[in-house]
């Protein structure tokens, strides 16, 4: 059971930086075409704030992961 959970948080924590590259990207895209044509103050940068809940939620599975497997190992 614990080695299964262990594939299940590797997988979640894959999904979640394949998410986190799109979300990144099209938040990106629109803050430099904001910039460019609609005069928007912030930077286009600002579009990798959105990075940090994503990181933390793979930090997080990733741990997750780890201490499943290394749990299935001990049984």
């Amino acid at each position: 059971m614990m080695k299964k959970l262990s594939y299940l948080f590797g997988a979640i924590a894959v999904l979640l930086s394949h998410v986190m590259c799109a979300t990144v990207a099209y938040s990106y895209r629109d803050a430099l075409c904001a910039a460019e044509h609609k005069g928007a103050s912030a930077p286009a940068s600002v579009a990798f704030f959105y990075a940090i809940p994503y990181a933390a939620a793979i930090i997080s599975a990733i741990v997750l992961s780890i201490l499943c497997y290394k749990k299935s190992r001990e049984r």
